[in-house]
């Protein structure tokens, strides 16, 4: 069952469950910003297409992990902020309106109109994940971030609502229960990651995050500082490692081996004259190795990558947001950092891409630092971003105001 509960001595326990490693940041609040003081990361078990299949081995991955991030940071969590990709996340927008009768709009209209869209996903027995708010309408006047205080007759609202096979987020629940800690939130693994490796101008202009992970790949559309728009394709890095084992006759961990030491994603002249070892299944012997040109691995992994993308430009067209968020494209996880993706997706996207890296979490070691991380530390983030999910006391303009540390201010008088 999921709970709620505030986090405890100003602190932020981030937890990232995905299908081939297991992270998990402690972050303390201060006045100047989040500062990690644990660590705890292992390879992940009983997780499947970011879905729970096993719960003894995911318990224990999960145990291991947060062991570790307690012992380094001399604390125990009571409470984690989770990840989920898996459960088939559905995302759509639908619009609300309340009649006002031309008083001041305050809180408790908010609260109206807001409680109308998230009741859009009650009838499912899908289980709600986020009900975000990306724009505020009165009197059918648009682009409004937050109406308190303005008059009108009619208030709307086109809440961004994302659900979730109820099952997997029970069970992703239950293996987090069976290590005695409760859930704070549930959080689309993309959504989680654009809040941690987007820039402020990236939220606001509009970026399509896109998170390759090991068994998928999530994308999260982002406008207006809020996202609009998410989606999951059951692809991911650990596709790629499963093709060069078969085509190369190689076992798994030298197929993983050679994808993260000679994998490319784009086709090289030099890959005809560079010749890599293969070691073959079934043989002990390095002498038995069979010997190819780097040419025939770029062969195996560039179909898959090209795949990927494929299919994530045809659901941004289907879903009416492809255009709508201009031209640029932000890669991470740990599957993004595989050589020539970065080329092969503006290629195939149409698009200008880069590499992301977790951006409010300063001084986090170089091992943890990286697009596979970005989503762990978007976690964090995710509990200082200033939106609407939740009602605020203050404006969203007054914490705009004074970026991310009113933000930072906000949350530790709200949880201290």
């Amino acid at each position: 069952m999921l709970t709620k509960k505030k986090s405890r001595n100003g602190l932020i326990a981030a937890l990232d469950v995905g299908s081939t490693k297991i992270a998990c940041f402690i972050a303390r609040l201060e006045p100047q910003g989040p500062r990690v003081i644990g660590i705890g990361h292992q390879v992940s078990r009983g997780v499947r297409n970011g879905a729970i299949v096993d719960l003894e081995s995911a318990e224990a991955s999960i145990l291991n992990a947060v062991s570790a991030a307690e012992q380094m940071a001399g604390e125990s969590l009571e409470a984690v902020i989770v990840n989920t990709s898996g459960g088939a996340p559905e995302s759509r927008t639908v619009k609300v309106e309340v009649a006002l009768a031309g008083h001041e709009i305050g809180d408790a209209d908010l609260r109206r109109v807001l409680t109308q869209g998230r009741a859009q996903a009650q009838h499912t027995e899908r289980h709600l994940l986020h009900a975000i708010p990306a724009g505020f309408t009165i009197d059918g006047s648009r682009g409004i971030k937050d109406p308190r205080g303005m008059f009108g007759d009619r208030l709307g609202v086109n809440m961004h609502l994302v659900t979730a096979d109820t099952g997997a987020v029970r069970n992703l629940a239950a293996a987090i229960g069976r290590c005695r800690l409760d859930v704070d939130d549930v959080v689309v693994s993309a959504y989680a990651a654009g809040l941690g490796v987007l820039v402020e101008d990236e939220l606001e202009l509009g970026a399509t995050l896109i998170d390759m992970g090991g068994g998928t790949t999530t994308v999260a559309v982002f406008l207006g500082g809020d996202c609009i728009h998410t989606d999951m394709i059951r692809l991911g890095g650990s596709h790629v490692t499963n093709d060069i084992v078969q085509g190369l006759n190689t076992p798994l961990i030298h197929a993983e081996r050679m994808k993260t030491l000679y994998g490319s994603a784009l086709a090289s002249p030099a890959d005809e004259r560079e010749i890599i070892d293969v070691p073959l299944i079934g043989e002990d012997e390095h002498a038995q190795a069979n010997h190819v040109p780097k040419s025939i691995l770029t062969s195996i992994i560039q179909p898959r990558m090209e795949e990927t993308f494929e299919l994530v430009r045809a659901r941004l067209a289907t879903a009416g947001v492809d255009r709508a968020v201009g031209r640029r494209v932000v890669l991470t996880g740990g599957a993004s950092q595989l050589q020539g993706v970065r080329d092969l997706a503006g290629m195939v996207l149409d698009k200008q891409v880069r590499l992301g890296r977790p951006v409010r979490l300063p001084g986090l070691a170089d091992q943890t630092a990286g697009p596979a991380f970005a989503t762990c530390a978007g976690l964090v983030a995710f509990s200082l971003h200033q939106h609407s999910e939740t009602l605020r006391p203050t404006t969203a303009s007054d914490a705009s105001a004074g970026g991310w540390f009113a933000r930072v201010g906000l949350w530790l008088r709200e949880n201290l």
